[in-house]
């Protein structure tokens, strides 16, 4: 086969064309994972996730918990109620969203150290700081609602570095055609954790107190910290788990220029209309979320009359859809991208607005139906279909700047977290009574935000390496490519002196 066939062919025999017209090889997909390190580490990551997302929201079941009223029988027969925590719907708000309040502050401090010391470090501490605080929340509440809220803004000052920290360990050792698998199978985790938090929040709660809920998971935190920091490292070159066949390839596709300090172009990130819309994305896709994480069981609980124990599962049917969701649309991203069937560019755009529309559709729905059953289907495709959109915006900072993406993810993120601070505060304030056209407000926002967040994305993402994000290499390369483009173009460099008289 000749050079040229070879070129043509190439997406199937493991070469795809990418980004800028450059090849990039492909390694087949294998069944036995644990042969090879980066998928180890991916594995891990989805666990670290599933932790991330199962401290966050086994607040969100046991909270109703701990403000039920019970009735108490005293030895005269006289009936009355009490409540561990007399807490009002606005101190509700505050409490579910103070942990956004530290949040917001680490997103870019945790992208920023992510590329001097390695993600791994910053995305295990996070989660294991977070653990720690956990085990200490029951202590901290029965104190005071300010030791409390104290508590859980600490909590979210560690949490705040996953997302960047993440982001940081991909951008070493995600091959560009793996990236959208990769990274989905890791945030599926996320939900995973919250289909699994949710239910067994308020078993627990039932069954053991509510601040067993606590003490297990923060137990399960701590135990994956200390496997995660024996098992990975910041880079495959690091790892002595990782064959250096495998280090080779995953080096030779994304470009890896060791250990330079990297320097961020500021000015061009900050003016760059593909990483706004990623921005607005981020934030449309957050507050969708955050809005049903936080308010879910006490929207089925409060006005749709489930009990605390239906709530806890019900709380969790979107998010086992979503995550179920989210690795079939890694896998499918990848593979339209493989097949040359879209482009990085086209899968991002495609993937993302058709799952805003869907969400706004179905916000919609759930808001004018409001009825037990309708609302949790609306609810779960909603939510599932959400899945979508993290295989567009989710990874598209790997696609546009890969040397800076944990610092662009912390940007963002930092922008994504108001809606994890607003949306609760929102909530307290317009759902007092629990009526039905309360939360039909609280839906309609939703659905709106998800709608301009659909349109920004369509006309201004991109799924190209930015020309202020290449590497000296990468030009350096690129200029090489020309120059032998153009040497063809005229005959490989012999110029026809009588034609040139001729003309």
């Amino acid at each position: 086969m000749t050079d040229l066939e070879s070129t043509k062919n190439g997406k199937h025999h493991g070469l795809v064309h990418h980004n800028n017209n450059d090849i990039t090889e492909s390694e087949p997909l294998t069944w036995r994972f644990w042969r090879k390190q980066r998928y180890i580490v991916v594995l891990l990551a989805f666990f670290g996730f599933f932790n991330v997302y199962s401290l966050r929201v086994n607040l969100s079941v046991a909270i109703v918990a701990m403000t039920e009223n019970r009735t108490v029988v005293d030895g005269d027969g006289n009936v009355s109620y009490e409540q561990d925590f007399p807490w009002d719907s606005k101190q509700k708000g505050l409490i579910l969203s103070s942990f956004f309040y530290g949040y917001i502050l680490t997103q870019f401090l945790g992208g920023y150290i992510g590329t001097k010391i390695g993600g791994n470090i910053v995305f295990g501490t996070g989660i294991g700081s977070t653990a720690i605080l956990t085990l200490l929340t029951p202590l901290a509440a029965k104190h005071s609602l300010e030791m409390f809220l104290a508590v859980r803004i600490i909590e979210g000052f560690f949490e705040g570095v996953t997302f960047p920290g993440i982001h940081a360990v991909w951008a070493r050792w995600s091959p560009p055609l793996e990236r959208s698998r990769m990274a989905s199978i890791a945030f599926a985790g996320n939900y995973a954790g919250t289909v699994v938090a949710m239910p067994c929040s308020g078993i627990l709660a039932t069954r053991c107190g509510w601040e067993s809920v606590f003490y297990v998971f923060g137990t399960i935190g701590l135990i994956w910290y200390i496997t995660w920091l024996i098992f990975v490292r910041a880079g495959p070159e690091l790892d002595r788990f990782c064959s250096k066949e495998e280090c080779d390839y995953i080096q030779k596709t994304i470009g890896y220029t060791g250990n330079r300090n990297i320097k961020h172009p500021w000015k061009s990130i900050f003016t760059s209309m593909a990483f706004y819309a990623i921005m607005a994305s981020h934030f449309s896709e957050n507050w969708g979320f955050y809005t049903l994480l936080t308010q879910l069981p006490s929207f089925l609980k409060d006005t749709l009359n489930f009990d605390l124990g239906k709530t806890g599962l019900l709380s969790a049917v979107p998010y086992l859809a979503m995550g179920i969701l989210l690795a079939v649309s890694g896998y499918l991203a990848d593979w339209l991208q493989v097949k040359g069937i879209w482009t990085t560019t086209q899968v991002r755009r495609n993937f993302n607005c058709g799952a805003f529309l869907a969400q706004t559709v179905f916000m919609m729905l759930t808001a004018y139906l409001l009825d037990p059953t309708w609302s949790v289907v609306s609810l779960t495709i909603a939510v599932g279909l959400g899945a979508f959109a993290w295989s567009g915006f989710a990874v598209n900072h790997l696609d546009i700047a890969p040397q800076h993406a944990s610092v662009l993810m912390g940007i963002g993120n930092t922008f994504a977290t108001i809606p994890g601070i607003v949306s609760p505060l929102l909530t307290g304030y317009v759902v007092v009574e629990q009526t039905s056209d309360e939360w039909r407000i609280i839906f309609f926002i939703s659905a709106g935000i998800y709608l301009i967040g659909c349109v920004i994305y369509w006309f201004y993402c991109s799924g190209e390496l930015q020309e202020w994000a290449k590497t000296p290499e990468q030009k350096a390369q690129e200029a090489e490519e020309k120059a032998q483009l153009q040497l063809t173009q005229t005959g490989g460099g012999f110029v026809n002196a009588a034609a040139e008289l001729k003309d």
